[in-house]
């Protein structure tokens, strides 16, 4: 063969391979991950999402593509990254929490969408029935209503003097009312007076403290919310500061200095969140995936924060707790 030849065929088998690269490319399938928070709050739920997907058989920048939107806890964005989403045409959107599924939801209603809520997906109006979707969206429901009693139980047994409660909750979320509504049949039934507090922001949060301090409660019960989470270092300091035993909805809480937690697993719906999501990309629709009910609870007490707040940890509690921080 010619040397001119061999360059020529040389040439035309590097453009060849290029556009099988560029076309291999092309069909790798991305999702498009919105979510309220910002990257560095959600390394560990990301690790669970990733996992999940694994256990399907797709690995990120292997066979899937992940497109992430950050909303950088700015509710007000999540409608704005949720149709650059769909202008990018992902091939799934996942969207853990109440707020990033009710965006996603109104942006598309032919991309698929996978959600983590902690209300009824059926009440927010993402799913016509647990069983049947019926629609675009499917996912994980937190039933976070369902452990509202259980939780306040669970405080009361290590707060027994506890009658005065405060709760902490934000008016925004959709959860709130029906959260409110779970709990205070099960205040009552242990003998607790319930005095509630709104918050939405930073400064909200410092104000309320500030009547706690007035008002003398004697345990707080921070209701579920993803702002919240993301200010979860300053509920555990400032519930330190002025000694009042809290209760919260998930782990998180506990590990940065919060007291205790009981709720569902928010590693868990993310890891489902991710299986999910890697069997609609192998063709599942959303229609006929059912609403999953998360059923992995997990009780976590801090016992160095305990013995600060002056706390003795009953062997009944330290019998059920799935870990207890020292």
């Amino acid at each position: 063969m010619k040397r001119r030849e061999f360059i020529t065929l040389l040439g035309g088998a590097a453009a060849t391979w290029s556009l099988a690269a560029r076309a291999q490319q092309a069909a790798m399938p991305v999702i498009g991950v919105l979510d309220a928070r910002s990257p560095g709050a959600n390394e560990n739920s990301l690790l669970a999402f990733r996992q999940g997907l694994k256990d399907t058989g797709y690995a990120e920048g292997e066979n899937v593509a992940i497109e992430y939107r950050w909303a950088e806890d700015r509710f007000d964005r999540l409608p704005e990254l949720a149709a650059d989403l769909v202008r990018r045409k992902v091939s799934v959107i996942v969207a853990p929490a109440n707020n990033p599924a009710l965006a996603a939801k109104a942006a598309t209603s032919a991309i698929p969408i996978v959600f983590g809520v902690g209300e009824d997906p059926v009440k927010l109006g993402l799913v016509a029935s647990l069983a049947r979707p019926g629609g675009n969206a499917t996912g994980i429901n937190l039933l976070t209503g369902e452990v509202v009693a259980k939780r306040l139980g669970l405080l009361r047994e290590l707060v027994p003097a506890a009658v005065r409660l405060a709760v902490l909750a934000n008016p925004a979320n959709p959860i709130t009312s029906s959260m409110l509504g779970a709990l205070e049949p099960a205040a009552r039934g242990l003998a607790m007076q319930v005095q509630t507090y709104n918050a939405g922001t930073i400064g909200e949060i410092d104000a309320a403290f500030a009547a706690f301090v007035r008002e003398q409660p004697h345990a707080l019960f921070v209701a579920p919310d993803a702002f919240f989470l993301t200010r979860r270092v300053q509920f555990a300091a400032l519930a330190v500061r002025h000694a009042l035993p809290a209760v919260y909805s998930v782990r998180q809480y506990v590990e940065v200095g919060g007291l205790m937690s009981y709720g569902t697993s928010l590693l868990d719906m993310y890891r489902q969140v991710g299986v999910y999501t890697g069997r609609i990309l192998k063709g599942a629709k959303p229609s006929d995936l059912p609403v999953v009910q998360s059923i992995k609870f997990e009780l976590v007490i801090n016992a160095q924060i305990a013995r600060m707040l002056g706390l003795a940890l009953p062997p009944s509690l330290l019998a059920v707790a799935d870990e207890v921080i020292e």
